[in-house]
């Protein structure tokens, strides 16, 4: 059976570029889901007047929600029409519409659940990548590595992605970020069913495009969430879901890293105030802690680093989600 592909496209303030998006999507979609997010520039009018393409639907909100919750939106509407596989680009432009094949693929052959673009693959093209944008997507894409589990995965702000019908029908998609955080939030969520994810290398355009990812957002709202997201994961799949000596590894490493460095700095103060060296035993007695602590929270990391998805949902035969 053929898979059903439909894809998503987000509008907001796009009318320049969105044309020109819908005509490069290729045979191989199914149905183009354009949905306006109450674009003051009438993105989704401009579609209906100007394009003609029989595959695409126009939906519209009538308040701004944000491109995660036009995203959802797509993905709701998607699932109900029975779609497989749903492509999510943007309308500016900066993605390219014939890698959808390519994006797909490893969908359709049941080695992933979900696929996205990295734009950090090619030395090149992470050097004409606007500064300020790179800064931000190296410390998201660190901070990701753990909220999520996927260690191979880079770029996670990335919105040239592929999700297979399996993976999307079991996730509270109501529960997904509706902001620009959404993109992560996927892949937290996406950590959570232990789906496969795969990156795709790719090039993006930078045109005249603003971007609306700022740098505050990234370091206050943006990590607030992840330090939360990983506090969750971490309890959840080490003290929850599952138990074994990562489990224990990383309170023991937190504790006696902790306990050296607390030695460490109060032998140093009195020093500083009595103008007495601090004897063999007490250096012993900060190092010896902090070497123990950082070994044994090396040690979690491993662990946690192999135990990457690796096995496909769709391997499972699940379609529907549980309690639907």
């Amino acid at each position: 059976m053929t898979a059903k592909v439909y894809v998503i496209i987000p509008c907001y303030k796009v009318v320049k570029h969105i044309a020109d998006v819908v005509q490069s999507i290729g045979s191989e979609v199914d149905r183009i889901i354009v949905v306006d997010d109450c674009c003051p520039d009438g993105s989704g009018d401009f579609v209906i007047q100007k394009m003609d393409d029989p595959r695409v639907i126009v939906l519209k909100h009538d308040h701004n929600k944000g491109v995660g919750g036009a995203v959802m939106t797509g993905y709701k509407y998607a699932l109900f029409d029975g779609a497989d596989i749903c492509v999510k680009i943007d309308g500016d432009g900066q993605m390219d519409p014939t890698l959808i094949p390519s994006i797909i693929r490893p969908i359709v052959a049941g080695q992933a659940d979900y696929v996205k673009g990295n734009r950090f693959c090619s030395l090149y093209d992470v050097s004409t990548m606007p500064k300020l944008r790179l800064f931000g997507n190296t410390m998201l894409s660190f901070m990701t590595k753990i909220s999520s589990g996927y260690w191979s995965v880079f770029d996670p702000t990335n919105g040239f992605t592929a999700i297979h019908r399996c993976a999307l029908q079991r996730l509270s998609l109501d529960q997904i970020d509706e902001r620009y955080f959404f993109e992560t939030n996927m892949l937290i969520a996406l950590g959570g069913l232990r789906a496969r994810v795969l990156d795709m290398p790719m090039q993006a355009v930078y045109g005249d495009e603003v971007s609306g990812l700022k740098i505050k957002d990234i370091l206050g709202n943006f990590a607030k969430k992840q330090l939360k997201a990983i506090a969750r994961r971490l309890v959840y799949q080490y003290y929850l879901r599952d138990f074994s000596l990562a489990s224990i590894h990383l309170p023991v490493g937190l504790v006696l890293l902790l306990f050296g460095f607390s030695v460490g700095v109060s032998a140093w103060m009195e020093s500083l105030q009595t103008g007495v060296v601090a004897t063999s035993g007490t250096v012993i007695l900060s190092a010896l802690p902090v070497l123990l602590g950082v070994q044994f929270i090396l040690s979690f990391f491993s662990f946690d680093i192999g135990s990457e998805p690796s096995v496909s949902l769709q391997s499972f035969g699940f379609s529907e989600k549980k309690g639907e």
